[in-house]
């Protein structure tokens, strides 16, 4: 199988190409795939550096494991796990993350029409990222990557209430962070005549 500049690979042209460890279809796929997935680690992971670092040593276990990936599902979506995975990992062996929380404690009353939609999703992520660690992984894997609460417990080795309740925390604390980036731009709208 040739690969020219013209010749775009499917995924299936690409897993068995990795298959074989064949280089060249590794860094096609990597280079394919590879902003998508470090945008993914940043999600996890606060420090950019490190999240690069975490991406590439994912990307070495995607080329160590392709055997097992069954093109049953979506590449992308197997490629995202085992960066998750790594991610979730890595933060698991540096920082302590979770503390507790009666779900008795949280007000799930959230109100989303609150806030409007002039926020860019440059401005979201950010938010998202200044969440605090437990909570930005929780609301991650929950809203962003499709987990359920007891997929979150058993990938984390916590309960089902608390995943609920850093959720729960993750989504007022942006409501909130929302809520005041909301009325800065009326006031600064207001003060130029807008």
């Amino acid at each position: 199988m040739t690969t020219n500049k013209h010749h775009i690979l499917t995924d299936r042209e690409l897993v068995a190409l990795c298959k074989k460890g064949d280089k060249k279809g590794q860094r096609l796929l990597f280079e394919r795939e590879a902003r998508v997935m470090l945008t993914v680690c940043k999600r996890y992971i606060g420090d950019e550096s490190t999240a690069e670092e975490l991406m590439l040593i994912a990307f070495m276990k995607v080329f160590d494991k392709m055997d097992q990936f069954k093109s049953e599902g979506s590449l992308q979506g197997w490629i995202r796990r085992i960066m998750v995975t790594t991610c979730l990992e890595w933060i698991r062996k540096n920082k302590a993350l979770y503390k507790e929380v009666d779900l008795q404690d949280v007000d799930h009353q959230i109100d989303y029409e609150a806030a409007t939609t002039s926020l860019e999703i440059d401005d979201l992520m950010h938010m998202v990222l200044e969440l605090p660690q437990g909570y930005r992984m929780i609301f991650n894997m929950y809203a962003i990557e499709g987990f359920s609460h007891q997929e979150i417990a058993n990938e984390l080795g916590i309960s089902i209430n608390t995943s609920k309740s850093q959720l729960s925390r993750a989504r007022k604390l942006l409501q909130e962070k929302i809520e005041r980036q909301e009325n800065y731009l009326k006031l600064v709208r207001r003060d130029n005549g807008s």
